[in-house]
């Protein structure tokens, strides 16, 4: 490789000389630029010194390689950015850490890539995209080809200290166009692997090997008949569902990216592809050949024999043997991490001994340019809306799988799983559907075409503590699983028509089964008393003697009987039994039966005993009786509001998630807005002269001419009176004033020969107040008296003027006469004669 100075100034006049291919950006790049400034920053637009060396050596190592190999294909060296600028494909990679937790590992940048970008195929498949953009304009436009995608997501793998390069080759036709229709859905996999691990049931060499099935021969070869034929038609059937074969196999341009083993705790070398998110063996079917890797210090060139795919290859970057680098000797991953190590040990060598020199590292013959791209910033709403659209459809082999972001849909839905029996997605089998952010805490919820069963799941916290709810609309069989936090220790209840069935762990009284019989015409749920037959099972009570712990109970409550079943005794073969008949419950007309030795069987005790033990069993019969009382309460409540909840689903929004904070923002706004509209619809009803007789009319929709003159007629009545009210009022208080100053100085004259001087001075004080008073309230109600008249005509004009009354009435010839008010004339206070004394006491 040339790294003489003159040689590389040679190589960039000769690149100088040579035009640069001219590659049109896309136009939906374009359109989205108004400011040219804005999208193509400097570093978009031009090359550093550096980069016009690092071009200059590229292109000599191109020609050198082209006449090496002849017969392979062109590298993928320098492509064209979006502002048409040629930039070394290593340059274009930004190490770029992020502050997302979800962004930590490969996995999580690798399902974020895929599911944020679509695809735009490589046009043509067989040939190297020109086009390179850079990664913060391929994350506003949400588009990408391989190469893009490749190019994203190792940035961020190289942000997350991996060491990852990004890997030009080729791959097969469903990797290259991402067409997953001859795969397997792998939710489905994975909850059908579920799904067999809980039913598989447990070896146990003490079970009882069941007897020799005796089959006839000729059933035998008939129903191995019908296999291989059934074999065969599903073979015919998969032959139909695999595409025909690729004539460009082999030859499908694809990128992906590479990950070595010796960061983050990766132990083996592994590819990701880029447009799944899903990780692949590095000797994987799908992956056909590789032509060059890259990082962000250097680019190598696969010297290796792909005849066979990647089976057979070496991933040592630094073997010369099988990889060829551009830039020889320039720093590479390894290399670095020595570096730092030496750094650290000379430094500290230096504070031991500070007359140790620092060795000089080896000096690199040339280092790669910095990344020209703009930086890359990923939102936290980028991560919540995830796919372009906020959802995604998928097609799988005989299943579809559709991906909705975080309250996107109405009921909370964020993915659906749709099983086909057929390849043409015609007939459903099953609808698997999962939820986030509801308040009635599902989570899943699966419908079953074929049994006509559906099965819920939800999160802990319900108010009956439901985790599984599974039911049958044809069967009426329905199956409900509790968490340990209920309050009778329930975790699974069955129901079926002719029955309940409960059972319990961890309580006290060590019942862990209760199996109730009903009239198989009657439901559970129903209020009739139809129970036939109750059997509760125990535990043993280690504090107890076990011929005297009872292991079942037997309640026959048709026949007024109650069966007792012990637990059996060491060494012991053969189980204790007694029976009870209960007798009936005494009545205000008949008395209840005493009790005799013959109610019990067999009857080993005294009887003052098994009569106690028969009284306990009474009341733990109605005990009993109770809870499945309670029962049914339950269960009718857990479907009613099942059925309350499934008809409208309400979301409980996050404040620690962008949609959910906008949502809560957007209500807060919304509750504000009504709140506002409502106290100013109040405001205008305070406000409208009719409403007090609107009312009373239970605001009709439309006036009559008639009402419209009644209205107009109460109106101006109320309005009289209101002011007659009001005139009344000015005239009640002043005569109340007069009255006060008449009695005050009526007292005067009766005590005016033995008042004191402070005394008359109250007197005076008090006379002036009252004679002010009753000045003011004179004054008032001559202004009253004058204003009153225009009011009433003003409110008669505004009664004319109101939309609802004025098509249905005259307009006025002449001012409308306004009878004027009479109120009670105020009776002035007669003035007493004021002594010699007392020459200042006011004269009314």
């Amino acid at each position: 490789m040339e790294t003489l100075q003159e040689s590389e100034e040679e190589e960039t006049q000769n690149q100088e000389e040579e035009p640069l291919p001219q590659v049109s950006t896309p136009c939906e790049l374009l359109l989205k630029l108004q400011d040219e400034d804005s999208l193509c920053p400097e570093s978009h637009r031009l090359n550093s010194p550096s980069e016009t060396r690092l071009l200059a050596m590229a292109a000599s190592f191109k020609r050198q390689y082209s006449h090496m190999c002849p017969n392979r294909k062109p590298l993928l060296l320098c492509p064209v950015n979006e502002c048409g600028v040629q930039k070394f494909v290593s340059t274009t990679l930004r190490p770029t850490p992020t502050g997302f937790p979800e962004l930590f590992t490969w996995s999580g940048c690798a399902s974020f890539v895929a599911d944020f970008l679509s695809l735009e195929p490589l046009q043509p498949p067989v040939e190297l995209p020109r086009v390179l953009v850079s990664s913060s304009l391929v994350l506003q436009s949400q588009r990408a080809s391989c190469l893009d995608s490749s190019t994203l997501l190792c940035s961020l793998l190289l942000g997350s200290n991996y060491d990852a390069y990004c890997v030009s080759g080729y791959a097969v036709r469903e990797m290259c166009l991402l067409d997953r229709r001859a795969m397997d859905c792998p939710v489905l996999a994975a909850q059908v692997q579920s799904e067999v691990a809980e039913q598989e049931p447990q070896d146990n060499k003490y079970l009882v090997k069941p007897p020799k099935e005796l089959k006839s021969r000729f059933l035998t070869q008939q129903e191995e008949k019908q296999q291989q034929d059934a074999k065969r038609r599903a073979g015919e059937q998969q032959q139909e569902g695999q595409r025909p074969h690729d004539p460009l196999h082999g030859l499908r341009v694809h990128c992906w990216v590479l990950v070595l083993a010796g960061s983050r705790g990766v132990q083996e070398n592994f590819f990701i592809d880029p447009l799944s998110g899903s990780r692949y063996a590095t000797d994987h079917q799908h992956f056909l050949g590789v032509e060059s890797v890259w990082n962000h210090l250097n680019y190598y060139v696969n010297m290796q024999d792909c005849s066979s795919g990647c089976t057979d290859m070496a991933f040592d970057l630094e073997d010369l043997k099988t990889w060829e680098p551009v830039l020889f000797g320039a720093m590479s991953k390894k290399q670095l991490l020595v570096d730092v190590a030496k750094k650290r040990e000379l430094k500290m060598m230096s504070n031991i001994i500070p007359d140790t020199e620092e060795t000089q590292l080896k000096h690199r013959v040339f280092e790669m340019p910095r990344s020209w791209i703009s930086p890359i910033s990923i939102s936290k709403e980028d991560l919540e809306s995830r796919w372009p659209g906020r959802q995604r459809l998928t097609r799988y082999r005989k299943a579809k799988l559709e991906e909705f972001a975080p309250y996107l849909m109405p009921s909370g839905l964020v993915q659906r799983l749709t099983a086909y029996r057929d390849l043409d997605y015609t007939e459903e089998v099953m609808v698997k559907e999962w939820y986030q952010h509801r308040d009635d805490l599902l989570e899943e919820k699966e419908v079953n075409k074929v049994d006509g069963f559906t099965t819920e799941r939800f999160k802990r916290g319900r108010p009956s503590h439901l985790l599984f709810h599974r039911f049958s609309s044809q069967s009426g069989e329905r199956e409900m699983r509790f968490s340990g936090a209920h309050v009778e220790n329930l975790v699974r209840r069955l129901l079926l028509p002719g029955g309940m069935t409960e059972t319990f762990e961890g309580r006290r009284d060590f019942l862990f089964y209760r199996h109730v019989v009903l009239d198989p015409q009657v439901q559970f749920t129903s209020s009739e008393d139809k129970l036939e037959e109750v059997v509760e099972r125990f535990h043993r009570n280690k504090s107890k003697p076990p011929n005297v712990d009872v292991a079942e109970r037997v309640f026959l409550l048709g026949q007024r009987r109650i069966e007792l079943t012990y637990h059996i005794e060491d060494h012991r073969f053969i189980a204790s039994r007694r029976s009870f008949r209960v007798p009936h419950v005494s009545t205000p007309t008949k008395k209840n039966k005493d009790f005799t030795p013959d109610m019990v069987d067999p009857c080993p005790l005294q009887p003052l005993a098994l009569s106690q033990e028969l009284v306990d069993l009474m009341e733990d019969e109605n005990k009993m009786l109770f809870q499945i009382q309670e029962s049914q309460k339950e269960v009718s409540f857990i479907l009613s509001s099942r059925e309350r909840e499934s008809r409208g689903a309400v979301l409980l929004l996050s404040p620690w998630t962008t949609t959910g904070a906008a949502r809560a923002r957007k209500q807060r706004q919304d509750m504000e807005r009504q709140a506002a509209e409502e106290r100013a619809w109040l405001q205008q009803r305070k406000e409208d002269i009719l409403a007090p007789l609107l009312v009373r009319m239970d605001h009709p929709e439309a006036l009559s001419p008639a009402d419209a003159r009644r209205l107009q007629q109460d109106a101006l009545e109320e309005c009289r009176q209101r002011l007659v009210r009001r005139a009344e009022l000015i005239q009640q208080l002043c005569e109340e004033e007069t009255q006060a100053l008449q009695k005050k100085q009526q007292w005067y004259q009766e005590n005016q020969g033995t008042l004191k001087q402070p005394q008359q001075d109250e007197y005076h004080a008090f006379c002036s107040e009252k004679t002010l008073r009753i000045h003011v309230a004179q004054k008032r109600l001559s202004m009253h008296m004058e204003s009153a008249p225009l009011e009433l005509q003003n409110f008669s004009l505004r009664l004319r003027n109101d939309p609802r009354l004025a098509p249905h009435l005259a307009p006025p010839l002449a001012s409308p006469l306004v009878p004027p008010l009479a109120p009670h004339p105020t009776p002035h206070p007669t003035p007493h004669p004021t002594p010699h004394p007392t020459p200042h006491a006011p004269a009314l």
